[in-house]
């Protein structure tokens, strides 16, 4: 073995090492966020479907229904309106990345009966 190329074997084991921990952090992180982006979408399916059941009876109510089976959901409602038995909801959720920092992830859902028309107002 050549003096000089004493040692080398082990730097390129620490930066191949080094190399798989940033492959397996990138992995990592794009995982947690298509998991968190199916959360924030499914709670707001979930929140405008539960909003929607309730549109006629309680109007008032269905909003205050949404928000707490988003927050059963983990994620927030930032956003619900009611217009002619339809719901429409807004999700947030907010993720801590570890390069680019936090950030918040947004979902929503319309939900109503099949024949319901938004534009058209009921007299």
């Amino acid at each position: 073995m050549n003096p000089g190329q004493r040692g080398s074997a082990t730097l390129w084991g620490v930066a191949l090492m080094g190399l798989l921990m940033a492959l397996a952090t990138t992995f990592a992180t794009v995982g947690s966020v298509r998991v968190a982006r199916h959360r924030v979408n499914n709670a707001a399916d979930l929140s405008a479907l539960a909003a929607a059941r309730l549109a006629v009876v309680d109007p008032e109510g269905a909003c205050d229904r949404a928000a707490a089976l988003a927050t059963q959901n983990g994620v927030q409602l930032t956003q619900c309106t009611i217009t002619n038995e339809i719901a429409d909801v807004w999700t947030s959720l907010p993720i801590s990345l570890p390069i680019s920092g936090t950030r918040t992830l947004t979902g929503r859902s319309r939900a109503g009966p099949a024949d319901a028309d938004p534009t058209e107002s009921h007299h």
